[in-house]
């Protein structure tokens, strides 16, 4: 393996480890701390991930992109802008660097390494609302990234922060989270038998919002919105 891409790879792992901790970290920490209120816990899950994604990807973005998501990859190679022989390697990254971020939660919080959810997510309502999350997240990404580049960490965070509530699903919009919260039976959890679904439903929502971004900004429109917002960021006419 090539040294830059160890690098990037470590990065999405260990981005991608921080990330779940937050999430299930926050989340069991909201629920011991909410007295049984669902909408509090809910809240405080909410805050301290949308907060961590905002600094992670200023963390990591420069050395890996911080995907920290297997369908963002996905897109990103079938865009070209990274090589495909690559994306087994960050598959990998994201996928051990959640599981290993769950089992930090854990160990912080006193509970089992792993324990298998039995949360219930289940039914047409939630999987279109990972459907949804998706599309809307790779939307963000999509059209933030070529017009205003320095604003994506903060457009990612403020969008699942408002996803965690407007989608039925809380938003997970993740394949390699959706597998490592099925390995938490706390709050963040997410039933082993229902991650497939939530799964299908993320892919599908990744390719059409590639597909719909393709069609919107073109590669020609690309440059030229980007050339046009590094002027503007310049304070040229």
């Amino acid at each position: 393996m090539k040294a830059d891409l160890k690098r990037r790879v470590v990065a999405e792992a260990l981005g991608s480890a921080l990330l779940l901790a937050t999430v299930v970290g926050s989340g069991i920490m909201a629920e011991r701390l909410s007295g049984g209120n669902v909408a509090l816990a809910l809240l405080a899950n909410t805050i301290a991930t949308g907060a961590a994604l905002v600094a992670l990807i200023l963390t990591f973005g420069a050395i890996s992109g911080a995907h920290f998501n297997p369908v963002v990859t996905l897109a990103e190679a079938s865009q070209g802008s990274l090589e495909w022989a690559e994306v087994p390697a960050y598959l990998w990254a994201q996928l051990s660097g959640a599981f290993t971020g769950v089992a930090v939660a854990h160990a912080m919080f006193g509970e089992a390494l792993f324990s298998a959810s039995t949360h219930v997510r289940s039914g047409p309502a939630q999987l279109l609302g990972e459907f949804v999350a998706t599309f809307g997240l790779l939307s963000v990404i999509f059209g933030c990234s070529r017009a205003h580049a320095r604003a994506v960490p903060f457009a990612i965070g403020a969008y699942i922060t408002a996803a965690y509530w407007f989608t039925s699903s809380t938003s997970f919009a993740n394949p390699a989270v959706t597998l490592a919260r099925a390995a938490s039976n706390t709050f963040a959890g997410i039933r082993p038998l229902d991650a497939p679904g939530f799964i299908v439903a993320q892919l599908l929502g990744g390719a059409a919002a590639t597909i719909t971004f393709r069609w919107l900004l073109p590669a020609d429109v690309h440059a030229k919105k980007a050339r046009a917002g590094s002027t503007s960021e310049l304070g040229t006419p």
